[in-house]
């Protein structure tokens, strides 16, 4: 249920991560929107990133690099992280529901979601890492 108020500048971040599959970061975003909205605060930004994950309009994608990062894609799916440049990619694949409920069965709870990072090298780190093996 959506019980904020909208506002010009929630609209124009959920725009900005609606509108990218980079998964930007709040940092990223801030640029982004002090381009239309050039005197938004970075506190704003992330006051409103926080509403829009808290009502389910984008998702948050955490990696082990530290930034927290911003999907528009809200539909269950994966992600691949790459070890090298930290870009996030998806993988668009269908949620192996059975997961949860192995999940489920390894304590006493109930799993109704999981979240998957795949971690490894993107293509053109791959291809890099070879170049300067070669």
């Amino acid at each position: 249920m959506n019980t904020s108020k909208r506002s010009k500048q929630r609209d124009t971040i959920l725009e900005i991560i609606k509108n990218t599959k980079s998964h930007p970061s709040a940092d990223v975003v801030y640029n982004s929107a002090r381009k239309i909205m050039p005197n938004i605060s970075l506190g704003t930004v992330y006051r409103n990133l926080s509403k829009l994950v808290e009502e389910n309009l984008i998702i948050k994608v955490d990696i082990s690099a530290g930034a927290e990062h911003f999907d528009g894609n809200i539909h269950p799916h994966y992600h691949f992280v790459c070890a090298e440049c930290d870009s996030i990619y998806d993988i668009d694949a269908a949620p192996f529901t059975e997961l949860n409920a192995w999940a489920s069965r390894l304590f006493r709870g109930d799993v109704y979601k999981h979240s998957l990072n795949f971690l490894g090298l993107c293509e053109a780190c791959k291809r890099k890492k070879y170049n300067e093996e070669s």
